[in-house]
């Protein structure tokens, strides 16, 4: 199930999708933020991202004028709060005034430059069988709870690094050593050795995660954002 916020119907088209549904209590399409894992103290780099005023999904801002999410995020007027690990408050907000979009990535432009500590970006992938960070505000529980106001994290391991993301793209396989992504981490960051691999795209909230590859759409990320 996805982990976006994502239009109904494209959140029952592919099962596994991470994306959170407008609604976040709706539970026939998963929940909303990490479960397991701890909470996060400081992280210059996060991005929550909004549609129409509405949480939805996780991200990163990787430059000065680029932040990255999940395709399947991408839904009305979008806007974003920038290096505050509480998606209700604090950082700085932009609204975004363009995007592009390959397999389940997504780039947004924000409305002007944002200064702060980017997200850096890994141009290979992660060993099969490495430990990993996920990071999110997503749903705390399978069901019946809404997405996290603080930032979560949670250790994964690697278990494969050909898999398929929510729209054909290449994806690294996961399992939760002490916590699971699930809807509303949607968009947000698998990182290895301090550098981003992933982008959080499908899900199943109890056991296996794919996120769209970094490595496989780097010229891509660079050909848009120059990064």
């Amino acid at each position: 199930m996805r982990i976006r916020i994502a239009v109904a119907s494209l959140a029952t088209a592919l099962t596994g999708v991470l994306a959170v549904p407008a609604a976040a209590n709706a539970a026939d399409d998963g929940p909303q933020h990490i479960i397991g894992g701890s909470t996060v103290s400081s992280a210059p780099w996060a991005a929550a991202v909004f549609s129409n005023g509405n949480f939805t999904c996780s991200g990163t801002i990787i430059s000065a004028n680029y932040v990255l999410t999940a395709r399947h995020c991408i839904s009305g007027s979008m806007s974003v709060r920038v290096g505050s690990v509480n998606r209700t408050s604090g950082g700085v907000t932009r609204t975004v005034t363009s995007t592009s979009t390959r397999n389940d990535l997504a780039l947004m432009r924000l409305s002007s430059s944002v200064s702060t500590s980017y997200m850096p970006l890994s141009s290979s992938y992660p060993p099969v069988g490495s430990t990993n960070s996920l990071y999110g505000w997503g749903m705390t529980c399978y069901s019946d709870c809404d997405a996290s106001t603080v930032l979560k994290t949670a250790s994964v391991r690697v278990t494969s690094t050909n898999q398929t993301d929510a729209y054909g793209g290449r994806a690294i396989g996961s399992t939760g050593i002490n916590g699971n992504a699930w809807r509303g981490d949607s968009g947000g960051p698998e990182v290895y050795n301090g550098a981003q691999v992933g982008v959080a795209s499908t899900a199943d909230g109890t056991s296996r995660q794919y996120y769209a590859s970094v490595a496989y759409n780097r010229s891509w990320i660079t050909s848009v954002a120059g990064v």
